[in-house]
């Protein structure tokens, strides 16, 4: 099972959403308890100030304290069925708050019963009691009763309560004092407060991850950048990686940068090598190719077609040099291109009538080899001279990412049969022209190496149409 998104940005949204997450239950939780504490710290002061009052109260009517006592009850001690109660023990005997209605305090069984079966000793720096209970000496020296205990409990409707127990004096002395309130007031303000305190948080949250959302994808932005660089560089758009910012990715885009000089040194020493290899085999070649013009019989031909042969191999990967190695072939603008070999094609066939029409858009471009357009478009274009009764048309139009390049004439023609036989490398249909019959089987090479494609069929001008597809850019 996966637990972190493959991506980056969703690593990061995971990872910081959870800590955040984390950090805002901690911070409600921590909230909630300090809340609750000092509400429950506000009842106990509550609950002690009402034990002081029946202490003072105890120690200045020792003999008719139960009377004092009631006479003395405050509001919500006063209020039966308030749950605000109240019971003393001693030697007086038990006094209970009007509250109670006359019923018996509901205590826990175990703890209290024990804290008043067996209550601590005196502090070892309390004087002897002079008054009946000793409590004037404890609230003197305190302030407030020496030995308040919390306590948490049901009363007898089952009811949450939270007690407040004081002891006075000891041996057959001793005086208890136990407080009671509903433990609803600490809970209730917590239930209040916990609705505005989970939409606060929550809002909170939600603001801090609306704010890592942003900071995460202003923080990704360069690398998002660097990947549509890498892209251009790819396609040929772009030479080199220009980032200065953010530091983080600056070695990263110069070891790229360094890839990439790297890949056009090793593509440029290829591409040297086979120049140098072929241009090396070119004249030895073209030197047994004179000498085996005028061989006669079979075995002549049959040297002449290995010598073809080896010509048109030497061209091959002549061109695959050039079209290969993992460089984006550059953008090339076509039109001067083409004005530039129908320039060279109407000096090299002066005599002929022909002429070139060339509706070329100015501003469309094609992704090859410079070298190769040239000997692609070159091939073709040389064959439609040379067979044109006066007229070559050169049409180019962008067709979605792909650019169509479309040389007719108005010669003969071929018929589908013949279309289909001059496709098989080194097959001519006119012998009597110059030619190897290689052209468009290199045509269809180049193009192919540069991802595109040729197709013939006949043309509008009553001669052949050589269509050309390749990559804009």
């Amino acid at each position: 099972m996966r637990l972190l998104p493959r991506s980056l940005t969703g690593r990061l949204l995971v990872t910081a959403g959870g800590a955040l997450l984390l950090g805002i239950t901690v911070s409600a939780s921590v909230i909630a308890g300090v809340f609750g504490h000092f509400v429950l710290q506000t009842l106990d002061l509550r609950l002690d100030t009402e034990i002081a009052l029946i202490a003072r109260t105890l120690d200045r009517n020792p003999d008719h304290p139960a009377a004092a006592l009631h006479a003395g009850d405050l509001p919500p001690f006063d209020q039966p069925g308030s749950g605000w109660v109240w019971e003393a023990r001693g030697p007086f005997g038990i006094v209970r708050s009007v509250s109670l209605g006359g019923q018996a305090l509901s205590l826990p069984p175990d703890p209290l019963s024990d804290r008043l079966r067996d209550p601590p000793p005196a502090p070892p720096d309390m004087p002897r009691p002079g008054a009946p209970f000793g409590i004037a000496d404890a609230l003197r020296l305190h302030g407030m009763p020496p030995d308040l205990r919390p306590m948490d409990g049901r009363d007898a409707q089952g009811h949450a309560v939270h007690y407040r127990v004081a002891a006075f004096g000891q041996g057959a002395g001793q005086v208890t004092i136990v407080t009671a309130a509903p433990r609803e007031i600490v809970e209730q303000p917590l239930r209040a407060a916990a609705t505005p305190l989970a939409e606060s948080v929550l809002a909170m949250g939600g603001i801090m991850l609306a704010a890592l959302a942003v900071q995460i994808r202003v923080g990704l932005r360069p690398v998002v950048r660097l990947r549509r660089m890498v892209a251009e560089v790819k396609a040929g758009r772009l030479r080199r990686i220009a980032v200065s910012e953010p530091t983080e990715l600056v070695p990263l885009v110069e070891e790229l940068d360094g890839l990439i000089v790297a890949n056009e040194n090793a593509v440029a020493q290829a591409r040297t090598h086979v120049s140098n290899l072929a241009h090396g085999l070119k004249t030895p070649l073209a030197s047994l190719k004179l000498d085996l013009a005028d061989a006669p019989g079979a075995e002549g031909a049959r040297l002449r077609l290995l010598v073809e042969t080896m010509e048109r191999h030497i061209r091959h990967h002549l061109g695959r040099a050039r079209a290969g190695g993992g460089v984006a072939s550059p953008a090339v603008i076509l039109l001067p291109r083409l004005q530039d070999l129908a320039e060279a094609l109407a000096r090299i066939h002066a005599e002929s009538p022909c002429h070139a029409d060339l509706d070329v858009p100015s501003d469309l471009h094609v992704r090859c080899d410079p070298q190769d357009l040239d000997e692609l478009l070159g091939n073709v274009l040389d064959n439609a001279w040379r067979h044109a009764a006066g007229r070559v048309r050169v049409t180019a139009r962008a067709d979605g990412k792909r650019v169509r390049i479309t040389i007719e004439d108005d010669g003969r023609g071929l018929s589908d049969a013949e279309i289909d036989l001059v496709t098989h490398e080194g097959r001519r249909l006119d012998e009597q022209s110059a030619g190897t019959g290689f052209g468009l089987a290199i045509t269809r090479e180049l193009c192919a190496l540069h991802g595109g494609s040729v197709m013939l069929e006949r043309s509008t001008l009553g001669g052949l149409s050589v269509t050309i597809a390749l990559r804009g850019a």
